[in-house]
């Protein structure tokens, strides 16, 4: 949410820090399985940090799972959409720990 992150952060021209603390800066890093999940309807992390960070990922040649909840937020629930993530998180840590 932008209101609480520049509060905290100032916005990026002001804090060289966003760079350093983006996650797209450090995917060259990233070991192992990935798994990606947004829900469309979050106004607290917009869609659009999602395709950023997608894109980082294909650029850096990292393999990755994505799972998009359409018109979910930040807190992904509502009809059975909680437990799918629930399950979903579950099979991917047993799977691939």
């Amino acid at each position: 949410d932008s209101i609480y992150t520049e509060r905290y952060m100032q916005t990026p021209a002001e804090n060289s820090g966003y760079d350093e603390n983006s996650p797209i800066t450090h995917v060259d890093k990233l070991r192992g399985k990935y798994l990606l999940i947004h829900g469309t309807a979050d106004d607290n992390v917009h869609f659009q940090n999602t395709v950023e960070m997608v894109s980082a990922l294909q650029k850096a040649g990292k393999l990755f799972d994505l799972m998009i909840y359409p018109n979910r937020n930040h807190g992904i629930y509502g009809g059975n959409t909680r437990l799918h993530l629930y399950e979903l998180m579950t099979d991917y840590v047993e799977k691939n720990l």
